[in-house]
């Protein structure tokens, strides 16, 4: 039996909601799946030629510990990866990765008739396996998504925005591991620095959530994270001008980096994606000639998550 899961693209950080943001996007990794004898990847796309083909690629891996919490650890697959998420570049390519792979090694799971973990515990696994749950949350469940800590328990709530929202993306050419990127922040910050985060948190919570596109460009400002990666992102200010001139409401670092992401609102989902489409074609021409990114990429936002093919 061959199962397969289409996982869409992530936006963790947002700004301010270091580690606990999150956002969906029609950007997706395709996974398929049956049991076998042996690991055996198959990539296509990004990362084709240089992604694992064996056992410790991150889908495999994912399989493997679901397989390994059901009680069914002599379990191997044969996995199909479809991939058009950029690696290394702060959309969630590695949770998308990881996401799929749970899903997979439960529906194969589900399908000989064993016991399956439930969505919580599959956000707890990947979320540990990936160790960013702020990419997880969104992979899986799709909308607006902050995590949080319950009395030492891993949790999570989504938020279905009132309003149309949409990104313009910008990848980098090379890669950034968000490892090395993390590197890059201080153990300490001052009270200043961790009031105005907290301050512009909710303002941006409240701004995506109501879809108040005049409220986006003050509230993805930040002092926890991006001033230091910025040090490693070389055209970072000349990538967030040219995104904000050709029209976003707000602009940030994708997760760790090095990808910029403008965040656009309209009455609808539909609105929202036209002005994105805009956007990314009046900035296209700038970008290019920096020579350091890829084309801007208009991207829906997904409402849905992950959907089985």
């Amino acid at each position: 039996m061959r199962v397969g899961f289409s996982i869409p693209a992530t936006s963790a950080n947002l700004g301010p909601g270091f580690d606990s943001f999150g956002i969906a996007l029609k950007l997706y990794n395709k996974f398929e799946a049956e049991l076998a004898a042996d690991w055996l990847v198959e990539v296509e796309g990004e990362g084709e030629g240089y992604l694992s083909t064996g056992g410790d690629n991150q889908v495999a891996m994912a399989m493997a510990t679901v397989f390994e919490v059901a009680g069914h650890p002599e379990l191997c697959a044969h996995i199909w990866c479809q991939n058009r998420v950029p690696t290394g570049n702060g959309l969630g390519s590695s949770s998308t990765a990881i996401v799929g792979g749970a899903l997979l090694a439960r529906a194969l799971l589900a399908e000989q008739g064993l016991p399956v973990p439930s969505d919580g515990e599959i956000f707890r696994i990947t979320a540990k396996l990936e160790g960013h749950s702020d990419n997880v949350a969104p992979a899986l469940f799709g909308g607006f998504t902050v995590c949080y800590s319950r009395d030492d328990v891993l949790s999570y709530a989504r938020f279905e925005p009132l309003r149309g929202l949409a990104a313009v993306v910008v990848p980098a050419n090379g890669e950034l591991s968000t490892a090395e990127s993390r590197d890059l922040l201080p153990h300490d910050v001052t009270h200043k620095d961790a009031a105005f985060n907290v301050a512009h948190a909710g303002l941006l919570a409240a701004a995506i959530v109501s879809g108040q596109p005049d409220l986006l460009g003050d509230a993805l400002q930040d002092r926890l994270h991006q001033p230091y990666r910025a040090q490693v992102i070389g055209d970072i200010e000349e990538i967030q001008a040219i995104v904000r001139r050709a029209g976003c409401d707000g602009v940030a670092l994708s997760g760790a980096g090095p990808t910029i992401i403008g965040l656009l609102a309209a009455d609808t989902d539909e609105g929202a994606y036209e002005r994105a489409v805009r956007v990314a074609a009046a900035a296209a021409d700038e970008v290019r000639a920096l020579g350091t990114r890829r084309p801007p990429l208009p991207l829906e936002f997904s409402r849905v998550g992950s959907v089985r093919l």
